[in-house]
């Protein structure tokens, strides 16, 4: 017999279509931060991003979780959910919302609003120097899925060629005029005058972004990660910054997360960061995706189907 503990963000009439989905079928919703290991004793679906610790003391009959985010990498460990358990996320509903932030972010590091914004709060009314345009500019985009799609063509409206990298280079994405392979990043670094991380976690992105790869790009180029905080190395680019290399970076994820105080890149000038706000529920629109991808989902696995963005 299944029992659903969903700790979805749902209105009314979307809490109505879960429980249509799912008849005869004990529903209990909570929010993500109520829930305890107690309240998924017997559980066999999780909806939701409940603690790790509530997962694996309480979670020992769960088939299936499916989570709110689009990366799962704390449920990933042996342990954390039982031996044969699916996992799968909600990869796709946070294009908008995480390349709106990150565009934002280079548009405010190109035209210099960080250094406004402090002359403001000083009181001082002076020009701070040249401003940047992306029309004819190179951006390289590292993980070119629906987050690192949505962005290019952000990018590419504003006139500029975008490259993307992915492990299939033979699967297009909309926005990305060439796509590349991993391979390729140390020479797409050299020419690229924006490189923008989004890439999910693994063996292969963790230190990426090194001290000699930030060195090989160009001395007035732009740094974005929004992907995984450890695909920089935070203190690397501190140091770079304190160099004079790179026109600026922007991070809304960082290695460690938070940095600790005292940390150089809290007090580097040109380096913009925000405390992982790109995605979560900042706009309605992810919201809505969420719970439609997760809707899916449940009706696939009730149905006996497979799931979709499944992860283990």
């Amino acid at each position: 017999m299944e029992k659903i503990i969903n700790a979805l963000v749902l209105s009314p009439e979307q809490k109505e279509a879960f429980l249509a989905a799912a008849p005869g079928v004990e529903q209990v919703f909570f929010r993500d931060s109520d829930i305890t290991a107690a309240d998924l004793e017997g559980a066999t679906v999780l909806l939701g991003n409940p603690s790790v610790a509530a997962v694996r003391e309480g979670g020992t009959s769960l088939r299936w979780m499916h989570t709110r985010s689009a990366g799962a990498d704390q449920y990933m460990p042996e342990g954390v959910l039982p031996a044969g358990a699916v996992l799968s996320s909600s990869v796709g509903a946070y294009g908008i919302s995480v390349s709106e932030h990150m565009f934002a972010m280079l548009m405010a590091l190109m035209k210099r609003l960080p250094d406004y914004r402090d002359n403001q709060n000083a009181e001082i009314w002076k020009r701070t120097g040249t401003a940047k345009t992306l029309r004819g500019a190179k951006v390289l985009i590292g993980g070119a899925g629906d987050i690192g799609s949505s962005f290019a063509l952000l990018c590419k409206a504003f006139g500029a060629e975008t490259l993307g990298i992915r492990r299939n280079v033979n699967k297009p994405a909309p926005g990305i005029d060439s796509m590349h392979s991993m391979d390729e990043l140390d020479d797409l670094l050299a020419e690229c005058d924006v490189a923008a991380l989004v890439f999910p976690r693994s063996p292969e992105t963790d230190g990426l972004m090194s001290y000699e790869r930030i060195k090989r790009m160009k001395p007035d180029a732009i740094l974005i990660n929004a992907g995984r905080g450890t695909a920089v190395d935070c203190e690397a680019l501190a140091r770079a910054l304190s160099e004079g290399h790179l026109f600026g970076a922007a991070l809304d994820v960082t290695d460690p997360e938070p940095l600790p105080a005292g940390h150089p890149l809290w007090k580097e000038k040109r380096a913009l960061i925000t405390p992982h706000v790109a995605g979560g529920n900042s706009l309605e629109i992810t919201a809505v995706k969420i719970a439609e991808i997760a809707l899916e989902n449940l009706r696939l696995y009730l149905d006996g189907q497979p799931v979709k963005n499944r992860l283990k």
